[in-house]
């Protein structure tokens, strides 16, 4: 059975099926470290080393080249996180974002509540806060600067806005690796055949700690990488079921729809100015 996650179904009220990202089974080919797509770079696992090093190898040589050479893109985000033990409603929203200087922007499509919500985050401009503004009944509370970290950017989110993007995704991955490759019983399988998030063909990165154990993070990681634009456009994690006969539970889901690169953002794409925007 090939594996397609194509337009990522919600369930009603948002929440975000669990029958593609767990029950679906992954029956696909298995080839050794699929990343590199630069045969001199093409480094199969030995026996001696960890099973995670063919992704770090690949995660340590991207980083500089997603960094260097993608100044900007727009996407369509889609998340859904458990925090605290509550599996948060999923979320979708437009995106724009550039690497230098740092900023991003942001309008809510999903859940309904917050559609047409909007927030930017420029580093270093408007005192480093972000400027937001809620809809519906909190619309009269006008555009507000907030703390990116503070109270209410955090409600309901994970990670601050600070930490988004496909490069922070990159940086995640090597920070993880880079600390379970100091210890065993980790599986890393690889899955190059079939393997389809919204019609983009993606290698399959999946990494397995069968027991839990206070090193790990999670149970079970899914990476995938989109292989025309060799990035990471989706991730996926869960926790050990509570008991025997469980299934996984997620902690944590991302993708990046419709990746479009470098369209020449300026400052005007992140202003809440912008006639565009729908700021008070």
């Amino acid at each position: 059975m090939k594996l397609f996650l194509k337009n990522l179904p919600f369930l009603p009220g948002g929440t975000l099926s669990l029958f593609l990202l767990i029950a679906l089974p992954v029956v696909a080919q298995q080839v050794a470290d699929p990343l590199p797509r630069v045969a001199s770079n093409v480094v199969t696992p030995t026996v001696s080393e960890h099973p995670l090093m063919p992704v770090i190898r690949w995660a340590e040589r991207e980083r500089p080249r997603v960094a260097a050479e993608i100044k900007d893109y727009t996407a369509i985000m889609m998340k859904q996180e458990n925090i605290n033990g509550e599996l948060q409603d999923a979320q979708i929203m437009d995106i724009k974002l550039r690497q230098e200087p740092f900023g991003v922007y942001l309008k809510f499509r999903w859940p309904k509540k917050v559609n047409g919500q909007e927030a930017i985050y420029v580093h270093g401009r408007n005192d480093n806060k972000a400027i937001v503004h809620g809809v519906g009944a909190e619309r009269i509370m006008g555009t507000q600067r907030l703390d990116p970290t503070g109270f209410i950017m955090m409600r309901g989110n994970k990670y601050p806005i600070t930490d988004i993007g496909i490069l922070n995704l990159v940086d995640k991955l090597l920070e993880v690796g880079r600390r379970d490759v100091k210890y065993d019983e980790c599986e890393v399988n690889y899955y190059d055949d079939g393997v389809v998030v919204d019609d983009r063909n993606c290698t399959l990165i999946e990494v397995t700690h069968p027991l839990p154990r206070k090193n790990f993070q999670f149970h079970i990681a899914r990476i995938y990488v989109d292989k025309e634009l060799n990035l990471p456009i989706r991730y996926e994690s869960y926790d050990w079921p509570k008991k025997e006969g469980d299934e996984p539970i997620l902690i944590e889901a991302y993708t990046y729809r419709d990746v479009k690169i470098n369209v020449g953002l300026t400052d005007m794409d992140f202003d809440h100015k912008n006639p565009a925007y729908n700021y008070p």
